[in-house]
């Protein structure tokens, strides 16, 4: 969960230096436009400062305060009012203050030449104009309703151009802690899956050991010591999700040593792996539910029997073969003995794999056969 509220964190952190890019790009506009030859007019790049300071408050207004705290909770009425004031006040504050910086300039008459030695004469305002004069046309000024509605329409543009961009990172922000969520919810699953695996094995390893003990005290004792080295693996070398190739076939081979004791040369049992194991990682405990299911349904105390197992790599995938012969199932078997159960199995596939693995299970009168394929990684972690 740390992790998840650190990388919304960062996320944020990298939205407000994007505003901040746009913001101080648009700020440099008049600066830019107003310069000639070298000669800046500041009187104009203020005015226009002025004029973009007040879109700016009514952008992080509606992007950091309207729009989370009200849009996003679904108060529509009160976000359009609210946003719609806002602008409303603060263009005519600005409008207020772009008059008083720069009032009207009230046209005047030049000053009159009298001739040698005397000085220029000011005309006064009511004074006609001497004859011949003409004065400069001057541009028509925008009327405060007109400027008011300009500035409306741009900070109307301003507060969509805000919302949407809100809206985007929002939604790509919680798509990212929805994936981050759905990772950390797999890797619960699958641990609470494995930890359904364990009891199990565990209780038909002790019944096995419990049958030795009155028949041969050293083959017990020797069994008590590889289901020890069983439990070191299931504490220790599954701790982090994946284990080695390597050890996952010396788990398969000591529990198909256990289970072994405890049968007749009736029921043949063979186990085909690789002679050279590559070094590749996988999720622990892939192939032992199946495994248990084939000595439990497949294997007879009075008639011939047989399981195998069997594991190859070919193009980058490991292909699991566990076949069994098939006996029958009494009406009154005990399904609470079954393992997790093929349901669960195949959830756990697909929580590590999603549709990247092959699970084909062929059944007929005589035999069982689970055909498992997982792709392979490399010196790799697992990393799904």
């Amino acid at each position: 969960m740390k992790y998840v509220q650190a990388k919304t964190s960062n996320f944020k952190i990298v939205e407000f230096s994007v505003f901040a890019m746009v913001w101080l790009g648009i700020f440099s506009i008049p600066f830019f436009q107003n310069r000639i030859f070298n000669i800046i007019d500041w009187s104009k790049v203020l005015g226009e400062w002025i004029r973009i300071f007040s879109f700016l408050v009514i952008f992080l207004l509606n992007t950091y305060i309207f729009v989370p705290k009200l849009l996003f909770k679904k108060k529509y009425l009160s976000y359009s009012l609210i946003t719609l004031s806002a602008v409303i006040l603060i263009i005519g504050i600005i409008i207020g203050i772009q008059l008083l910086i720069t009032p009207p300039q009230p046209l005047s008459m030049p000053r009159m030449d009298l001739g040698p030695g005397m000085p220029p004469m000011e005309l006064g305002r009511k004074m006609p104009p001497p004859m011949g004069f003409r004065a400069p046309e001057q541009p028509e000024s925008k009327s405060i309703f007109m400027t008011f509605t300009d500035n409306l329409i741009i900070s109307i543009l301003v507060v969509a151009a805000g919302t949407s961009f809100k809206m985007m990172t929002q939604w790509l922000n919680e798509e990212d802690r929805r994936k981050d969520l759905e990772k950390e919810q797999l890797r619960t699953e699958i641990a609470l899956l494995r930890h359904q695996v364990s009891p199990h094995f565990f209780m038909n390893t002790l019944n096995n050991i419990h049958a030795l003990v009155d028949i041969n005290t050293e083959i017990a004792k020797d069994a008590i010591i590889r289901l020890s080295t069983l439990m070191r693996y299931l504490l220790y070398d599954t701790a982090h999700g994946q284990t080695s190739l390597k050890k996952e076939i010396e788990f398969i081979e000591s529990y198909i040593t256990l289970m072994q004791l405890r049968f007749s040369e009736k029921v043949k049992i063979t186990i085909d792996v690789p002679k050279i194991i590559p070094d590749i990682q996988i999720p622990p405990m892939l192939f032992i539910s199946f495994l248990e299911n084939a000595f439990k349904h497949g294997v007879s105390y009075q008639t011939s029997s047989f399981v195998n197992f069997s594991l190859k790599i070919e193009d980058s995938q490991l292909i699991c073969v566990i076949k069994n012969s098939k006996q029958k199932v009494r009406e009154s078997f005990d399904k609470s003995y079954s393992g997790i159960g093929l349901t669960n199995i195949r959830k756990s596939l697909e929580l590590l794999f999603v549709k990247d693995y092959n699970l084909n299970i062929i059944e007929n009168e005589k035999t069982f056969e689970v055909l498992l394929t997982i792709p392979v990684y490399d010196n790799k972690m697992f990393s799904h």
